[in-house]
């Protein structure tokens, strides 16, 4: 079964043009099959800001109304995909950028409003793969945003993480796939204020400890529900870390069942 690599990268890795461009660099010169997701949040909380348009974030997910939808189209679907397409091309990486309504790839529901009403906020009901698999074995690779559609034209925000576990755990039966998480830090770190503080592994026994100890909060909390829920569907590794996990250096976490 032919390796995939499914990458989601967030947080200053998208904001750090530098950052950017070296992360970029060294997916580029990735062999075999690639795919990337990327989240935005921050530019977009930045630009919100700009044009007085309210951020409310609960429990690491963004609540999106009308205008924050639109916002969020344009910075996640139009400035920052088609910024990181236009480097890979740079880069000789032939990439293709996506919404889950491209090619009808990520169909997601309006999640209820209760018990809080995230607005256009989705839920991932169903991953098309099959022009993903497609696009892969023709030597193109796909870059996706953080925004899936209900099939009645309606587009939906949804969690970066959750697009990228979702289409690792789709791809499954088709490849042996490995799922990273790229950000700024090193890896899941056992003290918030320690960078240093790299656990290298956390299996489902110590992520339940950590949460009763309070160490897992804001946004690690959907990201380390989503690597479990991969590895539980037959994705083979997840791993959360920074750039330098591409090239195998440590320290990172691994996430095991």
């Amino acid at each position: 079964m032919d390796k995939l690599r499914i990458i989601k990268i967030g947080g200053n890795v998208i904001e750090n043009q530098s950052a950017l461009s070296s992360f970029l660099m060294d997916f580029s010169l990735l062999n075999g099959y690639n795919l990337l997701v990327h989240g935005g949040g921050k530019e977009a909380s930045q630009l919100a800001n700009q044009l007085n348009i309210p951020v409310n974030i609960i429990d690491g997910r963004r609540i999106t109304d009308h205008a924050t939808l639109d916002l969020i189209t344009m910075v996640y679907g139009g400035k920052i995909n088609k910024s990181i397409i236009a480097q890979l091309q740079y880069l000789g990486c032939n990439a293709l950028g996506f919404t889950g309504a491209d090619g009808n790839s990520i169909v997601a529901s309006k999640r209820p409003v209760k018990p809080i009403d995230f607005g256009f906020v989705g839920d991932i009901t169903q991953v098309n793969t099959d022009i993903i698999k497609i696009l892969l074995q023709a030597g193109v690779t796909p870059v996706f945003c953080a925004i899936t559609h209900d099939g009645s034209g309606q587009l939906l925000n949804t969690n970066a993480d959750t697009v990228a576990s979702s289409l690792a755990q789709a791809l499954a039966s088709d490849f042996e796939v490995e799922l990273l998480y790229c950000f700024e830090k090193k890896g899941v770190l056992e003290k918030v204020e320690d960078d240093e503080s790299v656990l290298l592994k956390i299996n489902s026994l110590l992520y339940q400890q950590l949460l009763k100890e309070q160490k897992i909060h804001s946004g690690m909390l959907p990201k380390l529900k989503n690597c479990f829920d991969a590895l539980s569907k037959g994705v083979s590794k997840v791993f959360i870390g920074n750039a330098d996990m591409l090239k195998g250096q440590l320290p990172f976490t691994q996430i095991e069942i």
